[in-house]
């Protein structure tokens, strides 16, 4: 029922006093099969609803019934509670009352007194303790600045940076006052200076790797709030031969536009960039627990730091890959992912062995320093305060204003997810990377068939040997997939394979030579001798068995295709139980070996519903199906056995359509050819004289005597021969193939066919099957070929042929009534039948006033009948269907 006819039903309601007399008029008036099932699947919908609410409004009831118990219980309960509590504080109150008065009774006055001042006494000590240390704050504040100048010219760094963390405490004390600016700035200054002095230090220090140095280096910078600014001296230092590595690099494919280079490639060139770089990694394993509290957040920001200081970047290098291979980048940048992949995998045993480092010396010991002060370590959640740093900003993690913390391993590690971030744009384009991949794989394969097609060889056979090589690069995308997406591609997939396999066969169709016969020649071929109105050339033989291989070959890249789909459904059920295991357990199945891919693929656009879907369709497992049906119905039709190569299917139906209309258009070539001459034949503007037969003794031969003309009489002289030229192919399979698909086929037929896919018919009433084209008796194809002849000779001849006569007077019109009669018995031989050709004889049988009658009562939409009126000269029409 549609939704226009459904809001005509509910407006109807209206006009109805009683509900039940509504529905069974609206049923009444929605008779057709489609309307009923729609209501009865509306009314199973509507008495599962009723049972919900049933329970439901039973729950409730029985819910409602219990809290109303308990709140009658609780009121009574609740008043009497109430009123204790208040005759307790009015017990309590006058008990404080009398406690009080006493007490001051107990008391002398002069005790009262001495009490009083020493609470006068006690405030004034307290304000006088606050100000001095007001005073002395003030007198180190004004020496501080000739203090750590001191300690930084005799290299008291250690002195220095507990003097300056002793100075920024005491700013509090400050806070809110004109004071507060000035000393804010001469505090970041003296940092800057002692920041200054140990720069070229610490630098060095790095490296050489003195670790105790450095550890000592990092307890002064955290005391002064500058652990950030250690971190990226010690990155910097640390990554310089690799970015040094990566920027001097010469590669042939990623160089930059209008230069050329004879370098390495960077698939060849990137395994030895993480090869040096998870060696130095295995060096920080044991260098960064001797100085850091956090030796797994250090190395993974250090690996953050090196990826994000790479000139170009790793995205810009991938783009440029991209650029270089066009067509043909997917496949290096699998090799890069791959590549990429294997580092991570490697860093993660060393992020896992790190764990168990050992614990750093207590940040209290500081023996490297004569003067060494013992230090607090310094929380990595402490505020930043407000500065100008001197140390160079290179790297990710960059010290900012006040507020910023210092991430901590609660935080995540984020190495993985930046290592391959750069991928995520390609994996996302994924469909189309593949696609072009295809399309190129296509345009090589085809592009040898040029020359071969222009000497005449023959197509059907180049035909399925394409298709194997077609085949085979549709099977190497499946692990392409895999490689590059984990199974997040799936539906990109899908489509990429459908539209190239669609793109190969169209092709085919495009340019494979379906040619119809030409001007039919008077050479009749020795073949043809044997089939009277049958008189085949050589070239309608050759034409005939060009089809006939193709139809051929058709069927066998059909099958093909069929055993492709399996392999792909296959394989995406695999992927599809994988996900269904990720989803119960992602910590035992994980898709992919790093978190980092996981977690980018994940969030992703490629994890869309449409990969989902296609995931429950194919998996194998029966009770998620069973689910999975469940789930769908009242949205769409489940179908677990439906096709997924529908384009490929819809164009291999097209390619068998086309080489069957070739066909038929060479076989009813002879029969098309003596039609030519029949709507100008000078024998339907014949007088009535004319048109007697011959007489005897002045007697006329009734017009439905008339014998058949002799164009009729060869043409059915043709179509009775047909059968004995289908003899000769009764054993082709190739005859077999896609019948659904013949011209004008009869669906009564068909019936026993076993299912196949409908390319024309809609969604919803396709017929879909994943079985290979089954064997069928020669006697139904022969039956199913001589109607679909028959009736297209038919469609001609009534839509082509007959409308062309301009005139048709009485004598015409019975010769041609006779002819339609003969041609309609005869066809009906070949099981036949058309209502068009008997309105045709019909009315052309019509005297001249009861064809003028016919036409002033018939409807104006009766092309048939405006034609024989055209024709008979009853009235003229103008009708655009002439």
């Amino acid at each position: 029922m549609t939704l226009s006819a459904t809001a005509e039903a509910l407006d109807s309601l209206e006009e109805y006093e009683d509900i039940t007399t509504w529905m069974n008029d609206t049923l009444t008036a929605s008779g057709s099969e489609k309307d009923l099932e729609s209501l009865i699947v509306l009314d199973q919908q509507i008495t599962q609803l009723i049972a919900s609410l049933d329970i439901a409004c039973e729950d409730t009831s029985s819910q409602l019934e219990r809290t109303i118990d308990d709140v009658s219980r609780g009121i009574p309960r609740l008043t009497y509670d109430l009123h204790f509590i208040k005759d307790s504080a009015l017990s309590l109150q006058n008990s404080l009352t009398t406690v009080q008065t006493r007490s001051r009774a107990a008391v002398p006055d002069t005790t009262a007194s001495a009490l009083e001042q020493l609470k006068r006494l006690d405030t004034m000590k307290g304000h006088m303790e606050a100000a001095r240390e007001v005073l002395r704050e003030a007198e180190s504040w004004s020496t501080l600045e000739l203090e750590v100048t001191s300690m930084l010219a005799e290299r008291n760094y250690a002195k220095a940076a507990s003097r300056l963390s002793e100075a920024n405490k005491s700013m509090v004390v400050f806070q809110n006052t004109p004071e507060y600016d000035p000393r804010r700035t001469l505090l970041v200054n003296l940092q800057n200076q002692l920041e200054a002095s140990l720069s070229s230090a610490l630098v060095a220090a790095i490296n050489e790797q003195n670790l105790d140095t450095c550890r000592s280096y990092f307890y002064i910078f955290s005391n002064i709030q500058r652990e950030l600014e250690f971190r990226n001296y010690y990155y910097g230092s640390r990554r310089a031969s690799l970015t040094a590595m990566w920027h001097e690099v010469d590669l042939s494919d990623t160089a930059p536009e209008g230069k050329t280079s004879l370098g390495q490639t960077f698939s060849d060139f990137l395994p030895k960039f993480y090869a040096s770089m998870l060696a130095l990694l295995n060096q920080e394993r044991t260098s960064i627990p001797a100085i850091f509290p956090d030796p797994v957040h250090t190395l993974s920001a250090f690996i953050s730091s090196i990826l994000s200081a790479l000139q170009p970047t790793f995205s810009q290098r991938l783009v440029s890959l991209s650029s270089y291979y066009a067509d043909l980048a997917l496949k290096e940048l699998i090799v890069v992912f791959r590549v990429t992949e294997e580092f991570a995998v490697g860093v993660a045993k060393l992020m896992e062995k790190i764990q168990y480092s050992a614990v750093p010396p207590s940040l209290s010991d500081n023996s490297n320093t004569s003067d060494s002060v013992a230090l607090t370590h310094p929380t990595h959640n402490r505020k930043r305060s407000m500065r100008m740093s001197i140390s160079f900003r290179s790297g990710t993690n960059r010290s900012t204003s006040g507020g910023q913390k210092i991430p901590s391993l609660a935080d995540g590690l984020d190495w993985d997810q930046e290592l391959f971030h750069p991928f995520l744009e390609f994996q996302v384009n994924y469909g189309s990377l593949e696609r072009r991949l295809l399309d190129h794989a296509l345009r090589e394969i085809v592009s040898n068939d040029s020359r071969q097609k222009a000497f005449g060889s023959d197509q059907a056979r180049i035909f399925r040997e394409r298709a194997v090589d077609i085949f085979g690069v549709a099977e190497e995308s499946l692990v392409r997939y895999a490689a590059f997406t984990h199974g997040y591609g799936s539906a990109s997939l899908l489509q990429a394979l459908d539209g190239f396999l669609k793109s190969f066969i169209d092709m085919w169709t495009a340019d494979v030579s379906f040619t119809s016969s030409g001007p039919h020649s008077a050479r009749q071929d020795t073949e043809s001798e044997d089939l009277s109105g049958l008189d085949y050339t050589s070239q309608d033989w050759l034409n005939i068995q060009t089809m006939l291989h193709l139809l051929g070959s058709a069927r066998s890249v059909y099958e093909r295709m069929i055993s492709f789909e399996v392999k792909l459904r296959s394989n995406l059920a695999q992927t599809a139980t994988k996900f269904r295991l990720h989803r119960g357990d992602p910590t035992s199945f994980p898709i992919t070996n790093s978190k980092g891919v996981e977690q980018i693929l994940e969030q992703s656009s490629l994890n869309s519903a449409d990969l989902h879907a296609l995931l429950d369709k194919v998996d194998l497992d029966p009770s998620h199906s069973r689910e999975t049906s469940l789930r769908h119905q009242g949205t769409a039709s489940y179908n677990p056995g439906e096709i997924l190569l529908t384009d490929a299917r819809s164009a291999m139906f097209d390619f068998a359509k086309a080489c069957q209309s070739s066909l038929q258009g060479t076989i009813l070539s002879p029969l098309r050819q003596q039609l030519v001459s029949y709507a100008s034949s000078s024998i339907w503007a014949t007088t009535a004289e004319e048109s007697r037969n011959t007489t005897f003794n002045d007697l006329q031969v009734p017009t439905f005597s008339l014998s058949p003309s002799d164009i009729i009489q060869r043409v059915t002289e043709g179509l009775l021969n047909l059968p004995r030229l289908f003899e000769v192919y009764a054993d082709d399979d190739a005859l077999s193939f896609s019948l659904q698909t013949l011209p004008y086929a009869d669906p009564e037929l068909l019936k026993n066919v076993p299912e196949v896919f409908v390319p024309d018919a809609p969604s919803h009433s396709r017929r879909h099957s994943i079985a290979k084209p089954a064997n069928l008796d020669p006697e139904t194809v022969s039956t199913a070929w001589l109607s679909s002849l028959g009736q297209s000779l038919l469609a001609h001849l009534t839509t082509e042929v007959l409308p062309r006569i301009s005139r048709l007077n009485t004598g015409g019109a019975a010769q041609l009534a006779s002819d339609l009669g003969y041609l309609s018995n005869v066809i009906r031989v070949l099981n036949v039948e058309s209502e068009e050709l008997e309105q045709w004889k019909e009315y052309v049988e019509l005297k001249d006033d009861a064809g003028k009658v016919k036409v002033n009562t018939k409807n104006d939409e009766d092309r048939v009948l405006n034609h024989v009126a055209r024709m008979r000269g009853w009235k003229y029409l103008t009708v655009s269907t002439l």
